[in-house]
This record gives C-alpha cells, structure tokens and sequence, in this order.
C-alpha cells in the first residue's frame, strides 16, 4: 500500500520527491519508497459558468438576474485536465490507502485540493501537510508532523465562502452594470472595485488642486539657514526680509532631542513588490513571478506570506543565512564590523499567519548569484539585505530645534546629527552593492547636516536675508508602490484581529487585481504612475457605494474568520451575501434616470471616404469608414496612418511617409499624395480578398543644395 501526496505545483512535488526518496518518473506523478508524488496546476476546478446552470442564464440581460444557484457545479479547466484526470485515477487508486494534501499552507491551497478530492468521489483518510519552505528539513519535519485533514475543515469552508461570495457578486455586478450601460464590459468586484475607486479618487483630487503661491524668508548666520512660517503676502516678506537684512538674530530657544530608529521588519510580499517597484520599476506582478522563481530554486522561503516574522525555533537558521549575506554584499573584510546579529527582534510565532516572512534559504550563498538571472539577483539581494538590516543594532540620532529673533521676527532652524549609525551602516552597503541611491529610499528623516552648537542667547550680527518663492503642491498619484500600501491598509482597520486577510485582495492577488483593471482599460501606466482612464473615472461613476467601499472586504473577512474558526455557520455567510446581491440587482429596476450611452465611445471625424463618401472617425485599431465600405482608410503601403495624416491624406494634401521598405529590405521615405482610390484582391489561405486603398502620387525627398532648403524630385 502507499501514500498519495498531492502537491500545488509541479516544481514543489519535484522537492517533495527529493527529500521523500521518490524517483520513478510517470505521466503526471512521481512513484516509489511507498509514495505517489502528483500535483495540481494552480486551481483545476473551478466554478462553472451561469450557462451551466439554466438555458436562460446564457442571456446577459436583467430579466435574468439575480443568478443565485441553490446546488453549486463545477468546471475542469480544459488546458489542466489531463493532470486532473491522472489525479482522479491515483486517488482512486486500489493500491493508495493515505491521502497527503501537501498543497500551499492557506486558506486557497486547502480549496485547490479538497476540490479535486471532492470531485474525484475520494473518501480516503486525509492527513495535512503545512509547511513554510521547501528546504529539506522543513519537508522533513512537516512530514513527521502530519496533522488528519479534518482539522482543516472549518478553514476549507471558510475558502468556499470566500470563493461563492465572489462568484455571486462579480457575476451579477458584472452582468448588472454591462446591461444597464450598454453592453460595455464592465467588471465589477469587492477587490476591483474599491481599487479603482482609490485609483479615481486621487485623480479627483489632483485636477482639483489649486496651487497656491507661498513665500519663506531665510536668515542666515554662522552656517545656518534659519526660516519664518509660510506667508501668502509678498509685501509682508518684503517687509520681514528688509528690517532684518545686517541685522542681529538672537537664539532664544534650543530643544535636543535623542531619538531611535529600530531595524526594519522583514519583508512579506506586499512589502517586497513596493520596494522593487520603487527601486528596479518592476510590477508587482514581475516581483512575484521572480521571487516564485526563487522559492522554486530553493533559494527564499515562500513568498505569498503576509507575515514580517519568523516562527520559534527559526534563530540558528536565520544566523548562518546572516553570515552568507555578509560574505556577499562585504566587498573588503572588515569593511563592517561583523556584529553579532539581534535575532530576537524578528522572532515573533504570535504574529506569523500561515508562512513566516521571506528570508533567504541556507542554500543561499554568494556563489548563486551568477547562477540566476539578474532580475532574480535583485529581488535576493533586497531580501538577504533587509535581513541583514533587521537583525541589525539601533540607529540612533539627535534632532535639534531652535527659535532666533531677529527685529522682532521670529525664525527657527532644526537639523540632525547621527550618534550611532546600526542597522543603516548595513543598509548603505547592500543598497551599494545594488547601486540604489539614498535619495531612493524614502526614510522619512531629514538628511543629517552636521548641525553646528547653539545655545540661548548666543547672538549673531549682520544676518542676511532674502525671501524664497514657492508653491503647493498636488497629491502624487499613485504607482504601484503606494498603491499596495493604500491596497494592504484599505479596510483593515475594521478588520477583527486573528483574520486572514486585511486590506483589499491577498499579498499574491494584488498585482493580478492591478493588471486586470490595465488589461481592462481602467487604469493606463504612464512610466510608474497608475492613472485611471476615462472609462475608469465613469465607471466609479456609476457604481453604488457599496462596491467602492473597502469596508466590504473587511466585513467579509471578519465573517470567513468566525467561519474558519468554527463560530459561523457557512451557509449563514452565503445567505448574507445573496440578499446583497438580490438588493443591489432590484435597486435598479427602474433606469430611467441611467444614462445608458456614457461609455459608448465617441469617435473624432477625419473627413469623408475617398470610396464611398462615408464619415471617417478614429477608432481604438486606427480610422475606419463608418459605412465599412472596404477601404483602408488608416494604411499606406503597410504603414500605420496617424489621425493628423488621415485627415491630410483623404483632403488631397501631401504627407510624408518615413521607414518605406524596398524590395530589397531597404529603408526610404517618400512624399504621398493620394490620386483617387482602385480596387485591389489578394489570397489568403486559399480564399479570395478584396478590398479599396488609395491610388497613390510618389515623390522623392532629394539632397540638400543652398539655403538649407531640401527639393524634391519626381
């Protein structure tokens, strides 16, 4: 008889092998020592469509909302289902008397695999498998700590909450606010949602903004720069900035202050993709697909955590990575004093959900680096430095803050001097070694000065004065950086201790939630800056509040925690939600006050059709003729025609066409001017195609003779 062990990934059941001794490889699992190695591809079972359920749930119209299934079904992913068929044939398999659900430690790893166990008609004995990194004694140790799968029942139906409720509102939403405004596409969810509402909500408040004009007078003496508050009066500056030019200032307060800046937390994943996004501009999808690599390779703890600790028990491992992370980024030896490092500041089991906080694994050492690529290196060093930093010693400074009065104006000056530098002497080297600036790594501090003595009473003569001009200044909007951050704190705060979730999304569905409302066309990238779009802005628009709310999420979470714990029924959860949704589909039986055109596109006019007199307008694939008479309105000669050269070209003005192919392949430009329009036919995979184009005049830029003035030759 053997054991099944049923993984999440392919690479994760290759390492689970490794360690159990399992080596025959077959079509979809791994066999031998008295185990059965497989896996799952990511979710293979999913909800089934509304389709599935009733003939006339196929209809996007809003006759046939609320689509609230009583008996919930199930779809097989069609690119993963001969992996689920094998799972299907080895669970019920005669030989395999042990089921080991070895897929990720959480709530979605318990629903990915009692899924397939379910759909499979499985009844076996289920032990778990949980565990936080795939180095060989942490396999080890969780296969010699195997806790019965019924102990994570209560968390299973918790993910069955979590997955039901959000089929049921974004399917009805989606379908809701798609018909209601005429048939655009129209995603609508509890994580999306309330996203681009921040996203939109920042916009707003950026066009809104009035700048205002402000002034500062500056005094300054023995190597200090000492200010007024802002004033919005020219004259007054004025004023200030004469009665106290060559003047005496007088010191007439001194405060000191001595103040401690402890180690930083470790990171978890939404902490990681902020610091990639600010430091290399990679998306906080790129970041995760990178340190997923890296877990694959064994060389970080697993990534999708929301824990900035590590376990009990953690302090040896943690201490030998420390000393390869200094062997890596220690150019010199010596060039810092090897201290020995605090480990009791990042131990904390209490605060550690399902997996620790990501640290480099001890098959981590310099000698990997040149192994990985450098997209990886980057994202490994961040890691292995902030360990580096949080085990560090405290960074210790002093602020000073003084008052001068000068003629009877009042200025103050502040600075600061370091006293013990600690955990940022690591910090500067690591960030060194990545070639990060200081001025990149938003510390919130001022920036030390080297301020000089003062004390009360100490005077000054002959001061200078002169005044600064400024103004203030709009919010930022947002990258993908302090997007997570507004994303990981949204709701939270109503958020129960002892939940699984805070904030908006997961640490590993964020940077998926971001790139829907991009792929979807509600929010644009422009370099790092998140901006949403004009479909986006109407959008928020149009949706209830309910949707927009963070606050949603947090009652939800609340909710699947007294699930996952016991204290809440599920089907109460569900019941919950199906009112929700019913409410928000009648809340808009009468439309008439909607609408219904605002996101049909309105199209730019370029002129008539050189074929049929049809209006020209620029659409999202480039400018067609509305009456799509066949004509190729927006190509010459297999170039791409901008609106500006449409316009031109269909008026009968010359445009200039740049980067033409030869028969040769080689590059030239020419003057086009457009001569009536022909028919023209090609094939194409055995069938005929007809079309218009333009008949073209053709003219050749020539060389430069006097004047600085270029001819042209025909």
């Amino acid at each position: 008889m053997v054991k099944l062990v049923i993984t999440e990934k392919p690479s994760v059941a290759k390492q689970v092998s490794d360690v159990l001794g399992v080596t025959e490889r077959k079509d979809g699992y791994i066999e031998g020592n008295g185990y059965i190695v497989s896996w799952c591809i990511g979710h293979l079972v999913e909800l089934a469509q509304p389709g599935a359920y009733k003939e006339e749930w196929k209809k996007w119209d809003y006759e046939s909302l609320p689509i609230i299934p009583k008996q919930w079904k199930y779809d097989i992913k069609e690119n993963t289902r001969k992996q689920y068929n094998i799972l299907c044939s080895l669970l019920n398999r005669d030989d395999v008397e042990t089921v080991i659900c070895a897929t990720d430690a959480g709530r979605e790893g318990e629903l990915i695999f009692r899924l397939v166990y379910g759909l499979a008609g499985c009844r076996k004995p289920v032990e778990r498998l949980w565990i936080s990194s795939l180095e060989e004694s942490a396999i080890k140790e969780g296969f010699d700590n195997l806790k019965p799968g019924s102990s994570y029942d209560s968390l299973y139906h918790s993910a069955l909450c979590r997955q039901e409720a959000d089929w049921l509102v974004g399917i009805n939403a989606t379908r809701l606010f798609t018909v209601l405004y005429g048939g655009r596409l129209l995603r609508a969810g509890r994580v999306q949602t309330p996203t681009l509402a921040m996203v939109t909500g920042r916009e707003d408040e950026i066009k809104n903004f009035k700048k205002e004009k402000y002034f500062i007078v500056h005094i300054t003496c023995n190597g200090i720069d000492a200010v007024t508050e802002k004033t919005g009066s020219m004259e007054e500056a004025e004023k200030t900035a004469v009665c106290c030019q060559d003047g005496r200032a007088v010191v007439t307060s001194v405060t000191k202050e001595e103040k401690t800046l402890m180690p930083p937390e470790l990171y978890d994943l939404t902490s990681l993709q902020r610091d990639a996004n600010r430091y290399f501009g990679f998306t906080a999808k790129q970041t995760l697909e990178y340190a997923q690599s890296l877990y694959e390779k064994k060389l970080i703890t697993y990534p999708r955590t929301d824990s900035r600790y590590l376990s009990g028990g953690m302090e040896e491992t943690a201490g030998s990575i420390i000393k390869e992370a200094f062997k890596l980024f220690c150019k010199e030896p010596g060039q810092i004093p090897e201290a020995e490092p605090d480990t009791s500041s990042i131990i904390n089991s209490r605060k550690v959900t399902d997996h620790h906080a990501i640290i480099p694994t001890k098959v981590f050492n310099k000698d990997c680096m040149g192994k990985i690529p450098a997209t990886e290196q980057k994202i490994l060093c961040l890691v292995a430095g902030k360990l580096l930093c949080a085990t560090g010693e405290k960074h210790v400074y002093g602020t000073v803050k003084a008052g001068l009065s000068c003629s009877g104006y009042v200025f103050t000056v502040s600075g600061k001097n370091i006293i013990y530098n600690g955990w940022k002497d690591f910090e500067d080297i690591y960030m060194g070694y990545l070639d990060i600036s200081s001025s990149n790594r938003h510390e919130g501090l001022e920036k030390e000065n080297n301020f000089p003595a003062l004390s009360e009473g100490q005077a000054f003569e002959n001061v200078q004065a002169k005044i600064t001009e400024h103004y203030t200044t709009p919010p930022k909007h947002f990258t993908e950086d302090t997007l997570l951050s507004a994303m990981e704190r949204a709701g939270a705060s109503g958020t129960v201790a002892g939940a699984e979730r805070r904030g908006l999304g997961t640490p590993a569905t964020r940077a998926d939630i971001i790139e829907k409302l991009v792929k979807d066309g509600f929010i644009k990238r422009n370099k790092k800056q998140l901006i949403p779009t004009e479909d986006g802005i109407k959008l928020i628009s149009v949706l209830p509040d309910t949707l927009k709310s963070p606050g949603l999420t947090a009652e939800w979470e609340n909710a699947l925690t007294l699930v996952a714990e016991g204290k809440m029924d599920r089907q109460e959860f569900i019941y919950r939600i199906e009112a929700m949704v019913s409410g928000l589909v009648q809340k808009y039986k009468s439309t008439e006050n909607i609408k219904k055109d605002i996101f049909t596109p309105t199209h730019e006019k370029l002129g008539k059709c050189p074929a049929c007199g049809g209006d020209v307008v620029s659409g999202k694939y480039g400018a067609y003729c509305i009456k799509k008479c066949g004509m190729d309105i927006g190509h010459v000669m297999g170039i791409s025609l901008t609106n500006v050269q449409v316009k031109d070209i269909i008026s009968g003005k010359e445009i200039l066409l740049k980067g033409l192919k030869s028969r040769q392949g080689k590059s030239y430009n020419a003057y086009i001017t457009a001569n009536g329009t022909e028919e023209y036919s090609y094939i194409k995979n055995g069938e005929e195609k007809k079309g218009v184009r333009y008949k073209l005049a053709m003219e050749f830029p020539g060389k430069k003779l006097f004047g600085g003035k270029t001819f042209k030759t025909n």
